[in-house]
């Protein structure tokens, strides 16, 4: 009965101190990709660790989960791991297995949510952009929409498409157009919206649980910048810097009043900041090491078996 404990302790052990060297580590800004791959390892591992001791739990507390789950494996690998009927057993089994279903619901929720959300967009953008005769829907990837306000969006589904409003045009000069079309479409290849959905769906789910919350805020941080870099790779730093600018000056983002928007001045200093990249070992040192979070709760689930093999 060891086991699921250990797994339970890893579980929170990791769930407080990665987000925490996260936080504190300068990288992510550098490297935005990296950290996102570092923090869906965190919460892969937690999640994983969680799914080990429910599954260890169900075994200890009922003999026809424990004869399924051992079957193939020699009786003395079924002795190393101790595992016998308690109370505890099952209310970690039942209570982890809840937390499963709930989060599969969640999830199911904010897929149905999004999918309302773009259903609806799609409408309107029906409306105010009516196809013309003889245009079949969904044939263009790009719409342009009358709007006094300076604004540019990509709008996923089976066929994605990026809008972008006439103000933009107006305002984004020279290659600051193909800059924002560039971030939005880094969005796109990158599948961002998946990482949105997870996110936002675990911190609904369990809003009590701060790693899950820590993970939606970094992912939408972290999403953007990755975007950005993905724009300025392509038409540089102060191209993109200047595009964010020009869209969002008259929504007060600049001001000394917070807003909704308030990440975008941070976006626009550290464009201009140009801090150079990692260099590639590090950052595969970096992978390397994020990759293993996931890895340990499988190590502590094997131990047992692998000292009674021998």
């Amino acid at each position: 009965m060891m086991v699921p404990v250990a797994l339970l302790l890893l579980a929170g052990l990791t769930a407080v101190l990665a987000p925490r060297m996260l936080a504190r580590a300068d990288w992510p800004e550098r490297e935005p990709v990296v950290a996102l791959w570092a923090w869906q390892c965190v919460v892969a591992g937690v999640l994983l660790c969680c799914a080990l001791s429910m599954t260890f739990s169900a075994a200890a507390a009922w003999q026809a989960v424990r004869g399924q789950l051992f079957a193939p494996a020699p009786h003395g690998v079924v002795e190393a791991y101790a595992l016998g009927p308690t109370p505890w057993a099952t209310v970690t089994a039942v209570a982890l297995a809840c937390g499963g279903a709930w989060t599969a619901v969640m999830l199911t929720r904010e897929i149905a949510r999004a999918r309302t959300r773009r259903a609806r967009r799609r409408a309107e953008l029906v409306v105010r952009a009516p196809l013309l005769p003889g245009e079949e829907p969904g044939a263009d990837r790009l719409v342009v929409l009358e709007g006094e306000r300076p604004d540019a969006w990509w709008l996923p589904g089976s066929a994605p498409q990026l809008v972008i409003t006439t103000a933009a045009l107006r305002r984004l000069k020279g290659r600051q157009l193909d800059a924002v079309l560039a971030h939005e479409q880094g969005h796109a290849q990158a599948r961002h919206d998946w990482l949105l959905h997870c996110s936002g769906a675990l911190a609904a789910g369990f809003p009590q649980v701060p790693v899950f919350a820590a993970f939606r805020d970094e992912m939408h941080r972290l999403v953007e910048l990755a975007a950005d870099d993905v724009a300025s790779r392509r038409f540089g730093r102060l191209t993109i810097a200047l595009a964010l600018v020009e869209l969002n000056e008259d929504r007060g983002v600049f001001g000394p009043c917070p807003t909704p928007q308030a990440h975008v001045p941070a976006r626009v200093h550290r464009l201009l900041a140009a801090r150079p990249r990692l260099t590639a070992g590090r950052r595969l040192r970096l992978t390397a090491a994020a990759a293993l979070v996931p890895v340990v709760p499988l190590l502590v689930a094997f131990v047992p078996a692998l000292r009674a093999l021998g």
